[in-house]
Formats: C-alpha cells, sequence, structure tokens
C-alpha cells in the first residue's frame, strides 16, 4: 500500500527551503521525520519506552551519526563499518541533547532515544544545524510529554549580513558562526564562535536566529496538526506531599541560609549542609520514614537551594562570601614543565587547569574525516577531566561526551588568535587538577599562557569566564565568576571567552523563559568585565609571547620550491630525503600548494646545525645558474677529457670543465692547469647546442692571449 506522506516547506526566504516530512519512513518508532535542505537529507526517530526506568533522572540519549554512503564515500580504516562517534558527531549530540533534556517532565523517567541519521549529503548544506529541528518535529508527532516545540539554526555574518543555516564556504568569510536553539518564546542554548565581537552584536545575531527558529516551529505544529497529534501518554507521575514539604522547609531553610552566608570553603559547606540534612531525617520517626522517607531528600536539597538563591537575590552574597561581580583569587604560572615546548598553571579559587603545548609539522594535524566534511586542524586542543580533580574515584572508560564538549569550547575560544602564517601544527592539552567552577575557562586562560611560553605569537591574549544568573521574575543577579553549586542552582550560566577587543566564544544554557535581552546583554557586558580583570592577572605572569621557542623545542623552518625539484630531493624511493633526515636529526615534510603549484617545504629540528644542513641541501637541489654570470667552483674529480667541478654555493651540484675550457693555450694535460681541491671561477654558458650539456668555461675569465702577427713571406 502506498504510503500517505505529510510535508511541510519552511522558506528561508532567499532560494533555500527546508521541508519536513513524515509517513514514508521508520513508521515503527513513535516518531519519525525526514528533515531536507538541497540535497541533504537527514532521518530522525524517536522511541520512548511506556515503563518508567528505576531511576531518579531522564535516560536520553540523543545519538547523531553521519552515513559515508550519504556523501558517496567508504569509512576510512581497515573496518569498512562506520564505529564509534567523531568527535563532530558528539558536539551535534550535545547541541541537540541541551535543548531537548529540560522539556520533559522532571517526574519522566522512562528510556528515551532520539536518533538522527544523514542520510544523504550536500556540500553547500551543514547538517548539524538541522538536527535540532529534525529532533524535534519528532517528538511533536509522538505522545511523549514534551513541554513545547523547539528548533535550532546556525546563525552567521557575511559582508555585514546575517544568514541562517549558511553554507560552508559563507561560514569561512563569516565572522560569526553560532548555533542557537529556542522555543517559540525564549532562548534555550547559544554556541559559537565569533571574530572578537561586541555584546551588542551578539545578541543581534541571536534575536536574528530566534526571529527564524519561530517560522521552522510553526512549520512542525502545522505538520503535527495535519499528521494528527497523539494524545500525551499517561506515565506513573512522582508522588508530592505538601504537608511534608512545608514541614522540611521550616526546619530547613533559616539554617541553610545561615550557612550560605558564612562564605565558607566548598567542603566546609558542604559538611554543614549534610549536618542540617540529618537534622532533618532524624526529626522523623522510622514509621514517617518508612511511609514518605523517599521525598524527604529532594525536599531538603529544595529548601536548600531557596535559601541560597534568596541570600543572592536580597542581600548580593554568595556561598563563598564573595559579591556578585567578584572574582575568585587567580595565581598563575608559566614554564613550569621543563620537558614540554610550554607549560602554563592557571589557578582560580578551587579550580586549577596545566596546561601544555607540543609544536609540530603538518604532518601532526588533526585529521578530520567525516561525511560531511573533510579537513585538518593546524590548531586543535584537548581537555581531560580526571576523577580526583572532584575528589572522586570512579572507573575511567575514555573520553566523555563532556570532555570533548568543553574541549571544543575552549578551542573556538583561541583558535581565532593563532597567526595565519604560524608554521606549526599547534597541539594544547588541559589537565583539569582541581575544579569548582568552569575547568573549561581555566582551560582557556591555561591555554594562552602556554602558547605564549612556547613562542606562539598569538595576536592577543584571550581569557574566559562563566557566569550565572539568578531571578525570581522580578529581581535577577548575574553572577561573576560562578562555583558549580551555583551552576546547578541558576537560571542560567553561561561561559564567554574573549580579548580586550571583544568576544571570541560562548556557551549559553538558559533555563527560564523569556529572558529579556536587556538582560543578556547587562550579562554579557559584567562578563566583559570579569574577562578583563582576569586577562590582567594574565598579562602579570607573562606579558608577551616569548622571543623564540625553547631551545629543546623544535625550529620551523619553512621553504617554498618549484615542483619541479621535488622529485630530486625526495630521490628515488625516498632514499635522498630519508638519508637526510637521518644525517641532520630533523623532520622534513613536502607538501604542495595546490594555488601556487609549489612545493613547500616544513624543516623541523633541534639542532641550528641540521637545520642548516637540510637548508644547504635544498639550496644545492634548486640551484640553477644564470647565463653569463660567474661562479666559485671546486674541483672534485680529475678525468682525461676535463675536470668535474662543484658549485661552492650549491655542494653536491656538479658541472663538468671541458679541458678546451681550461686555459685559451692548448692543454694537453689537464693536471697541468688544475688539481683535485682547486677553488676557480668559471663563467656559466647555458646548455650547449652541440653537445646539449651545460656548459662552463675557465678560459672565458681569463685574459685572451694577443694574437701574434704571422711573418711575412717577403
Amino acid at each position: 500500500m502506498i504510503p500517505k506522506v505529510f510535508k511541510e516547506v519552511i522558506d528561508l526566504g532567499d532560494g533555500r527551503e527546508i521541508s519536513i516530512e513524515t509517513g514514508k519512513l521508520a513508521k515503527q518508532a513513535h516518531g519519525s521525520v525526514v528533515v531536507q535542505m538541497g540535497k541533504a537529507m537527514l532521518l530522525c526517530t524517536v522511541v520512548s519506552n511506556y515503563k518508567q526506568a528505576d531511576v531518579d533522572f531522564l535516560p536520553l540519549t540523543v545519538d547523531y551519526r553521519e552515513k559515508f554512503a550519504a556523501a558517496g564515500r567508504y569509512p576510512g580504516g581497515f573496518f569498512k563499518r562506520e564505529a564509534r562517534p567523531s568527535d563532530g558527531e558528539v558536539l551535534t549530540m550535545r547541541l541537540v541533547d541541551r535543548v531537548l533534556r529540560p522539556l520533559f517532565p522532571k517526574d519522566y523517567h522512562a528510556e528515551t532515544q532520539v536518533m538522527i541519521q544523514l542520510m544523504s549529503h550536500d556540500e553547500e548544506v551543514m547538517p548539524d544545524a538541522l538536527a535540532g529541528l529534525a529532533a524535534s518535529a519528532a517528538i511533536q508527532l509522538s505522545d511523549f510529554p514534551f513541554e513545547c516545540a523547539i528548533s535550532e539554526a546556525r546563525v552567521a555574518r557575511v559582508d555585514g549580513a546575517f544568514v541562517i543555516n549558511p553554507s560552508r564556504a559563507q561560514l569561512a568569510a563569516s565572522d560569526i558562526d553560532m548555533m542557537i536553539g529556542a522555543s517559540a518564546d525564549s532562548v534555550m542554548m547559544v554556541e559559537g564562535e565569533m571574530d572578537e565581537i561586541s555584546e551588542e552584536e551578539m545578541a543581534d545575531a541571536i534575536k536574528f536566529a530566534h526571529d527564524a527558529i519561530k517560522v521552522q516551529i510553526d512549520a512542525q505544529l502545522r505538520l503535527a496538526e495535519a499528521f494528527g497529534k497523539k494524545e500525551v501518554r499517561e506515565y506513573e507521575t512522582a508522588e508530592t506531599n505538601e504537608d511534608l514539604q512545608q514541614r522540611i522547609h521550616d526546619m530547613a531553610y533559616d539554617k541553610c541560609y545561615a550557612i550560605a552566608k558564612k562564605g565558607t570553603s566548598k567542603a566546609e559547606r558542604g559538611a554543614a549542609f549534610a549536618e542540617v540534612k540529618e537534622e532533618v531525617k532524624a526529626s522523623f520517626t522510622e514509621e514517617e520514614m518508612e511511609e514518605f522517607g523517599h521525598l524527604v531528600g529532594g525536599y531538603y536539597n529544595k529548601a536548600e537551594k531557596e535559601a541560597i538563591r534568596e541570600l543572592t537575590l536580597s542581600e548580593g552574597i554568595r556561598l563563598d562570601g564573595r559579591k556578585t561581580d567578584e572574582i575568585r583569587p587567580i595565581w598563575c604560572e608559566v614554564d613550569y614543565l621543563p620537558s614540554t615546548h610550554g607549560s602554563s598553571i592557571f589557578t582560580r579559587g578551587e579550580t586549577q587547569a596545566l596546561a601544555t603545548v607540543t609544536l609540530g609539522t603538518s604532518r601532526d594535524s588533526n585529521k578530520i574525516d567525516m561525511p560531511s566534511y573533510e579537513g585538518e586542524e593546524n590548531f586543535y586542543l584537548h581537555y581531560n577531566f580526571p576523577p580526583f580533580c572532584t575528589g572522586e574515584a570512579r572507573p575511567l572508560r575514555g573520553t566523555s561526551r563532556r570532555e570533548v564538549g568543553h574541549g571544543n569550547l575552549a578551542q573556538r575560544g583561541l583558535k581565532g588568535m593563532i597567526p595565519d602564517d604560524c608554521p606549526y601544527t599547534v597541539r594544547v592539552v588541559s589537565e583539569v587538577l582541581e575544579s569548582n567552577g568552569s575547568s573549561s575557562m581555566a582551560t582557556v586562560c591555561a591555554g594562552t599562557m602556554a602558547m605564549m611560553d612556547a613562542g606562539i605569537k598569538i595576536t592577543r591574549p584571550v581569557s574566559g569566564i562563566a557566569m550565572g544568573l539568578i531571578s525570581d521574575g522580578d529581581r535577577y543577579a548575574v553572577l561573576s565568576d560562578i562555583l558549580g553549586d551555583e551552576d546547578h542552582l541558576g537560571d542560567m550560566d553561561f561561559k564567554v571567552t574573549g580579548t580586550t577587543e571583544g568576544i571570541t566564544a560562548c556557551q549559553m544554557d538558559i533555563k527560564i523563559k523569556g529572558l529579556s535581552y536587556e538582560i543578556l546583554v547587562n550579562a554579557l557586558k559584567q562578563a566583559r568585565a570579569g574577562r578583563l580583570h582576569i586577562l590582567d592577572k594574565i598579562v602579570e605572569t607573562i606579558e608577551a609571547p616569548a622571543a623564540d621557542v625553547k631551545e629543546h623545542a623544535p625550529k620551523m623552518i619553512n621553504r617554498r620550491v618549484a615542483n619541479e625539484f621535488i622529485g630530486a630531493l625526495i630521490g628515488p624511493g625516498g632514499k635522498v630525503i630519508q638519508e637526510l633526515q637521518k644525517e641532520s636529526g630533523c623532520t622534513i615534510v613536502i607538501n604542495e600548494d595546490p594555488v601556487t603549484e609549489e612545493g613547500i617545504i616544513e624543516i623541523l629540528g633541534t639542532s641550528p646545525e641540521g637545520i642548516a644542513m637540510v637548508e644547504a641541501k635544498i639550496d644545492s637541489v634548486t640551484f640553477k645558474p644564470v647565463v653569463g654570470n660567474s661562479y666559485e667552483v671546486k674541483v672534485i674529480k680529475m678525468l682525461d677529457f676535463g675536470a668535474v667541478v662543484e658549485y661552492t654555493e650549491a655542494p653536491g651540484n656538479e658541472v663538468l670543465l671541458h679541458v678546451s675550457e681550461l686555459a685559451w693555450e692548448r692543454t694537453e694535460n689537464v693536471s697541468d692547469v688544475v688539481n683535485m681541491g682547486d677553488i676557480m671561477q668559471v663563467k656559466y654558458f647555458g646548455i650547449d647546442s652541440r653537445t646539449r650539456k651545460e656548459k662552463v668555461s675557465r678560459k672565458a675569465l681569463l685574459p685572451r692571449p694577443e694574437r701574434k702577427e704571422k711573418p711575412s713571406k717577403d
């Protein structure tokens, strides 16, 4: 039977369209859609179990995968099958998850899976910008208890004009790359990178994207209505007891308020709060605990949260005693690790990051091989968050999605400051050693200093700060440099990186509806003041990038040569270049510039003598004498019919000096004029038309003897 297909089209206003279709594929899923833009097609399916899981959280899995067949390609590597997700896929999963998760009811604990797959790729379409739209559209067709439709859109600014869901080429010419997630009435998520833009420009970009998102949400609602919106499923809701909640609030609120007001350390206040919680539990009889003991912990946590929030809103005091705009004490150090190419420590309060820098050639670049994008990164940052940094012991199971996301944010904040002419591949690794409030922003600061310590001539230093917001509708407080606890109890947390000139990256998660753009801009401006304060501390530690790389770090020399010389430099089977690397101790990488059609030779080594040896070899191979010029040569071989000479400025570059070109007088024996090791000047005549070989002459530079007149016969 031919399926009945339902379809809605979104006009982007510039000749491009996005369509949402359902009814043809994956009909056993609880909701499924195909979202298409150009030739790019995403299939999204959603399924949620009807039985609540025995957990106190939502076991939601958002999975985004790109199929290599979508781009007509094979997976790389030995196994020709898609395996673990790439970092790019993980980042897309996080973007979608962060918008969807808050919209499920807090007491909905059924295992839920959102699967988004790129089935067809278009070079002009970046599919990650469509993933949030696909996920929300599929959920709208299901019976899930879900608050409202959302969507996501990428916004760029090309030649001063905002563009929604730009192509990769447009993005390359843009000074803004932001992904916005929102419902019809509220912005919920922002993440992106910028070329040092202002707070007002960032707000304008968010507004522009939000307007486009509202159109996408309307299309989802029309599709759901045409398809037949299902009744929301019934599920076992969480038990509530208002009398119990009030009783616990009365017992705990004032005590929690007093503890929060003391401004103690994380460990001290944690122990004090735990003591209050135990007192609350102890006030109940065994029979009461058996009846509703499972509710006590949650109600206590709510009372504690309300007390901390009220303290900040009414008195402007925070958990550790700071004012709302106050930054924790900072200390920094560079050149801490003696063997690395660059290193630094950045400590802010109870958060600490140790960053290292490693310098390499283009061979060390980070290769990206996705169906939607192939390329390489010459600057990349890896972020590690071991359990001991929060005083925990838990198993290590590889790099987490959180580590990928936080590392990517720090990388985006820093990469714009790497100059285009930086000859190195630069790898920054951040080891988070302590964490109580934004280790990703500590990573930005540590990464900046480590690169400066390594001698990377960054355009300007970058700092980062994590901000929070607490609001009760009438009052609000913006918190600078938030603690881990404030991250959980606030209504918005956002991280901003930037220089003295503007914002370079941001990440926001907004938990309250209808946040005004006025509050958003005010929060961003307070963040700027905090960023500049932190920048001052960084500059106090290291004022400018080191004049040169460290003595033990490799020096990089780039040389460009015509492609015709590459073969001679590599040699048969790579023999010449391999021997040269062995003798010089340098790493030599040869790439081709597709624009100029030249060979780019990268020479990486710690020994100046070794680098000089490689350069001398390049000079020798690429040496081309000019017709009419004279050159110094050295005799390296004696023959019966001449001498083989070597250009002293290009060792290894040899030419025959024929016996007839040694002197004006007739030469019977070559050794009568020159001997092994002799150095002399010769003139270069180019290719001899008769012999088809290069011709040089010694006699051409000597005075020609006067011609003797023949005696008269008379």
